[in-house]
């Protein structure tokens, strides 16, 4: 096997050291060399289980000569100019989603990873779990019938005073942080062709300036519509069911399942109901997986290649989101759409 992946970590954001780091320290295929922060306290903690280099500076991390890959998961109004920093200093980039709040950013950056020859990645891990796979070949094999409808929800209980998902200048908010997870499942279930037929974007009581919930109604140029809730101030949901004409597929533990989970399908065809329960599956190890394979095959060099598939999923993403938050603007502040039933 060719050498890891050394990965060098901008910053120590919950995700990273729960998740990330672990991931990336047990792979195999990649390896933690650095990690930064501003708080050189936080970091020397961040960095003491995986052995590796301590650096106070972001710019100083991106510089260093033996690390091969970035990984990004800063507030997201911070994404777009690290990403940029460390693209042009020759590193591939993992970066958590979104990639920027900004369509055209996100198409810059990925034309810079291209012009560069270098992997960029947004870490939206869920697409890689493999009970989404699974359903995918249901509806292929007929389970649903003829898909009619979607629908998901991603809600989270409230977040601490302070925490970085509420300060509007780092890009907080529920649209940002939870609405991409639904936002992502109707794009990988319905394909391009979306478009927005309604949102609504609430600020909690009192308002602390940016959107606590968010509902979202979509529809396909096939006809099939979706409708989808988040929030940052709910009990606890990640679900999604797809539903057809002549049944319907419901997924719970859609979006953060744990690596030791194992998915139940709920498959619902006509009166009759059964559940297909399926093998564990790691998001985020094999998350972290194809973004090192996908470094390791950059390695030779050679011209710039057509955007894949994850770059253009990215970008459909970026539009999507952007035509949320302007419809959401040109609608009166209410309560989320909340309340689409999973049966």
């Amino acid at each position: 096997m060719t050498h890891p992946v050394r990965i060098g970590v901008l910053g120590c954001a919950d995700i990273a050291r729960r998740r990330l780091l672990p991931a990336m320290a047990a792979s195999g295929e990649t390896e933690v060399a650095a990690v930064a922060s501003r708080d050189e306290e936080k970091a020397a903690r961040t960095a003491m289980p995986y052995g590796c280099r301590v650096v106070a500076d972001y710019a100083e991390l991106v510089s260093l000569p033996d690390v091969e890959a970035v990984y990004v998961p800063l507030p997201v109004a911070l994404h777009a100019e690290w990403v940029a920093a460390a693209l042009r200093a020759g590193k591939h980039v993992l970066a958590e989603k979104p990639l920027t709040t900004d369509p055209d950013r996100a198409r810059a950056l990925f034309a810079l990873a291209r012009d560069r020859r270098l992997v960029l990645r947004e870490n939206v891990m869920f697409v890689h779990h493999a009970q989404h796979a699974a359903v995918r070949r249901l509806v292929a094999d007929g389970a649903i019938g003829e898909p009619r409808s979607f629908a998901a929800a991603f809600e989270v209980p409230r977040r601490p005073a302070g925490d970085i998902r509420l300060v509007p200048e780092l890009g907080g908010g529920a649209l940002w942080d939870v609405g991409v997870y639904p936002v992502r499942a109707a794009l990988h279930f319905l394909g391009a062709g979306l478009r927005v037929a309604g949102a609504v974007l609430s600020p909690g009581p009192g308002g602390p300036g940016v959107d606590l919930a968010g509902g979202v109604l979509l529809t396909s140029t096939a006809g099939v519509h979706a409708h989808l809730d988040f929030g940052l101030d709910h009990g606890y949901r990640s679900a999604y069911e797809l539903r057809g004409d002549e049944g319907r597929i419901s997924v719970d533990h859609a979006f953060t399942p744990a690596a030791d989970h194992r998915p139940v399908l709920r498959v619902t065809r006509g009166t009759a109901s059964r559940r297909v329960v399926l093998e564990p599956d790691d998001q985020v190890a094999n998350s972290v997986r194809e973004f090192a394979r996908a470094v390791r095959a950059a390695r030779p060099g050679g011209p710039p290649g057509p955007a894949g598939r994850a770059e253009e999923a990215a970008l459909l993403q970026a539009e999507l989101l952007a035509d949320v938050r302007r419809a959401a603007e040109r609608a009166p502040a209410q309560a989320s759409l909340s309340g689409t039933e999973y049966s």
